[in-house]
């Protein structure tokens, strides 16, 4: 009796180890809409940083570029389908808006960490390169509310665009400013503790803003400053987003410059991921 106990034992044990064996890692890595739309619920339930980042850059647009709804950009005047410099500062809030909202998910990050969930997950099959897309494009989706609310406001206030405008600058603001901004959130979210996270981020998506040129050309500011602006994240986003308004040609370094600094986000991300939730 207790040899077949001891058989029945010994054959369930190489049957779990067996089975722990064949276990395979999920496809795509573990990337499911699933994971994706509990991601994104949860940023929805934040309503505080969700009225924050629609109600600013709208307040900050009616302040500062309602006024100037009347004062042409171009060379082409408003009369004739030129944009205004009301336009201009439209199209850089909507931006100032989709970056706030996507640095906001360090802020999650730095919550997880503190709980540790991060450390949780490096249990599982989960790809930490997958953790962060799907973070990244949550982040992103959560970018849209603010741009499309911006350009709601401006649309109300009477600017006006063609078709082909409206769409490339509000394509470019959401998939730059949020992929970019979106990863540098995460970056700093695994790599800082979790009560300095939201002080970093804005602190430093306000001086970025301000270097980078986000809200008035790069042109008018002093020569060394216009050299300092051009390695910065937010040139190379803010130039191509405003191209379809100020009619200047394509910049190739503007977009080598967004590529650049969203590959050294991620590597940083997927960097202090890891090393956050290694095994001690």
């Amino acid at each position: 009796m207790t040899t077949t106990t001891s058989g029945t034992a010994g054959i369930q044990a190489s049957t779990a180890d067996r089975v722990q064996l064949d276990r395979r890692v999920p496809p795509f890595g573990g990337f499911t809409l699933t994971y994706l739309g509990i991601e994104l619920k949860r940023k929805l339930r934040n309503r505080r940083t969700l009225i924050f980042t629609v109600a600013f850059p709208i307040v900050m647009f009616v302040i500062i570029g309602l006024p100037l709804r009347d004062t042409q950009l171009t060379a082409t005047p408003i009369a004739d389908g030129g944009p205004s410099v009301a336009a201009y500062i439209m199209v850089s809030m909507a931006m100032y808006g989709a970056m706030m909202s996507a640095t906001q998910t360090g802020a999650t990050v730095a919550v997880e960490r503190q709980q540790g969930w991060s450390r949780q997950l490096r249990l599982t099959p989960l790809n930490p390169l997958v953790n962060v897309l799907i973070k990244m494009i949550a982040g992103m989706l959560f970018g849209v509310i603010a741009i499309v609310a911006t350009f709601a406001a401006g649309a109300i206030a009477g600017i006006q665009l063609s078709p082909v405008q409206w769409i490339a600058t509000g394509l470019a603001s959401w998939l730059l400013a949020g992929a970019v901004f979106t990863t540098l959130g995460l970056m700093v979210g695994y790599m800082v503790r979790s009560e300095n996270v939201a002080q970093i981020t804005s602190l430093a998506i306000v001086v970025l803003a301000f270097l980078g040129g986000l809200f008035y050309p790069v042109e008018t500011m002093p020569e060394l400053m216009q050299v300092i602006a051009k390695f910065t994240p937010v040139y190379g986003i803010s130039e191509i987003a405003r191209e379809p308004l100020t009619g200047a040609p394509f910049d190739a370094l503007a977009l080598i410059n967004a590529i650049v600094w969203l590959g050294i986000f991620v590597a940083g991300t997927v960097f202090f991921f890891r090393r956050d939730t290694k095994r001690m």
